[in-house]
């Protein structure tokens, strides 16, 4: 079996989009079955997992900390506009 990935850029992405499945997966069950301390802890895991992987595109170079922090605020202010999270 040949192995596609060709470089550790393309290896970081794939486990990226990888784990961004997995945290679906955990969100999903949460969402069917209730919220209890294993599906909670099972969400902590690919939530930090997740993480792991952003910090290793910014590490590797193939993101930067500072554009990504920008984004956030830029996601954020869309929330507020559209969403019912910061609404009482």
């Amino acid at each position: 079996m040949t192995n596609i990935i060709k470089n550790k850029t393309e290896e970081i992405l794939v486990i990226t989009a990888e784990e961004c499945g997995e945290l679906t997966q955990a969100c999903s069950k949460i969402l069917r079955h209730g919220k209890d301390d294993r599906l909670t802890n099972k969400l902590l895991e690919e939530v930090g997992d997740l993480q792991c992987m952003i910090d290793l595109l910014i590490e590797h170079d193939i993101l930067k900390a500072t554009d990504i922090e920008n984004r956030k605020f830029v996601k954020r202010d869309k929330l507020k506009k559209y969403s019912n999270i910061w609404r009482t």
